[in-house]
């Protein structure tokens, strides 16, 4: 079924652009979704608001080589999340091949100092910011980067709580059925 336009069909929406990008595969009570396995999907999923300020504005194909481009890079992402704080060397080499096609540079502006993003051709852009965002959550704190507890879920979060302790992609998802596990397994026991 092909993802309704302007609507985000996937669980979890609001984590950073590198995290994002890998929860474009989800599993739920029907089955297993992957939202960029169309153009439509890949048009949902660059016209989100996360997306959109992500790329500043600048406007991203919806076509084939973007979609290529983006699986590759969630490919690599796929790779580089497996052990966040020590990549394998196939991780680092599939995650660089993606940042490759890209650079940030420096410049001056009449207002103050600025920089801008360069890729190859527009089509690297969302790719390249998934990577490059991903770079920026591992100089930041690579062991807030986390998969999600329930052993069912295939999604990732950052963590941003206090304590750093969050355990679920959500409290609402997986986190209650969590809990009412708990519950039902105490119950039965008496």
């Amino acid at each position: 079924m092909p993802p309704v336009p302007g609507v985000d069909p996937r669980p979890l929406t609001d984590e950073p652009l590198g995290i994002d990008l890998l929860n474009t595969r989800w599993i739920d009570a029907a089955g297993r979704h992957d939202l960029l396995d169309s153009l439509d999907g890949l048009a949902a999923w660059l016209a989100g608001p996360l997306v959109s300020r992500a790329l500043g504005g600048a406007p991203a194909p919806v076509d084939h080589d973007t979609l290529r481009r983006l699986l590759q890079a969630r490919a690599a992402l796929d790779q580089a999340i497996a052990d966040p704080q020590r990549p394998d060397a196939d991780a680092v080499e599939a995650l660089n091949a993606v940042l490759a096609h890209g650079r940030r540079g420096l410049l001056l502006r009449p207002d103050g100092p600025d920089t801008y993003v360069e890729v190859e051709t527009p089509s690297w852009l969302p790719a390249w910011r998934a990577a490059e965002d991903y770079l920026r959550l591992l100089a930041e704190r690579p062991e807030r980067i986390r998969s999600c507890g329930n052993p069912e879920c295939i999604l990732y979060f950052y963590d941003v709580s206090k304590n750093g302790t969050r355990r679920w992609c959500s409290m609402a998802g997986c986190g209650n059925r969590a809990k009412a596990q708990r519950h039902y397994a105490r119950q039965k026991k008496v």
